[in-house]
């Protein structure tokens, strides 16, 4: 007689994707990979080239700045995310020494070859001192708009990096990345909801709840989307830009999933894929229409 609970089991290939998943989003190997998708999708759609060095840059970068900051979380997310705590326990001095060893060798390959703004490298230190212990978090979404400069500096870095920083591209991807990230982060917030309380840290999600925090950053997107609509119509950035809006589209579908008992795949997989998912439509674009 067959199992009544045998269709209720999870597939070994899905528990094994899981697995795979979570190990990619808790090392902050995903999050890396989504800030170097930052950087392929401005490249292309400013027209300039790739080179894998500057991508390499970023991808350390980003590891040392998340990874430093799993440590000066720990306590948060033993309440909040406590597969994310366990992992950092366990491994995380381990992949600390690893990730401050691929920093400082980014570091030293910059400053060895004279790339143009290699004394920029010192902002992920800024960013964690800011983050992490200059008590940013305390203030009302202070944090999040660190955090959504922090990536729309990425932009700014690959347009100074090719001198292209004053270019239209340029800034225009800054201001869409800062918003965008700004409001990814605001949403990051709802799964966080009971340990910032705890911890007396003032958050959207806290404020006003996480129904809410879920209406108001969907008005925000489509309010950015309406702004690039209306930027492209007056001619101020190309058409082809109007690629950006599959992101908001994205966004837009995840928001309303937003809720305080979605896991670490859904806010560390799904929301942090955004960037992830626009770079992958900009190169497909780009290889079809060349």
């Amino acid at each position: 007689m067959r199992n009544p609970t045998a269709t209720c089991r999870t597939p070994k290939w899905a528990a094994s994707v899981k697995t795979v998943l979570r190990y990619l989003v808790h090392s902050n190997l995903f999050i890396s990979l989504a800030t170097v998708s930052v950087a392929v999708t401005t490249a292309l759609l400013v027209g300039l080239p790739l080179e894998p060095l500057p991508l390499f840059i970023l991808f350390a970068a980003t590891m040392f700045v998340y990874t430093v900051n799993r440590f000066t979380d720990l306590e948060e997310d033993e309440q909040n995310v406590p597969q994310r705590a366990a992992f950092t326990k366990r491994y995380g001095r381990l992949w600390l020494v690893s990730v401050i060893g691929l920093y400082l060798a980014a570091v030293g390959i910059a400053v060895s070859l004279g790339l143009p703004g290699a004394i920029y490298m010192l902002l992920p230190l800024v960013v964690v001192l800011l983050y992490s212990v200059g008590g940013v978090k305390q203030l009302f979404f202070v944090k999040n708009l660190v955090v959504g400069f922090a990536w729309g500096a990425i932009p700014l870095g690959v347009g100074y990096y090719y001198g292209q920083l004053r270019s239209p591209g340029i800034l225009f991807l800054f201001a869409y990345i800062t918003t965008m990230i700004t409001i990814a982060a605001v949403i990051f917030d709802v799964k966080d909801i009971e340990g910032d309380r705890a911890a007396g840290i003032p958050t959207v999600p806290n404020l006003f709840g996480p129904r809410w925090t879920r209406v108001l950053s969907l008005l925000a997107t489509v309010a950015v989307a309406a702004t690039v609509v209306a930027l492209v119509g007056a001619g101020i950035v190309p058409r082809e830009y109007l690629v950006v809006l599959a992101m908001n589209a994205y966004v837009c579908a995840y928001i309303p999933f937003a809720t305080p008992d979605r896991g670490p795949l859904f806010y560390g997989f799904v929301v942090d894929g955004e960037h992830v998912f626009l770079a992958a439509v900009v190169v497909v674009l780009e290889l079809i229409v060349g």
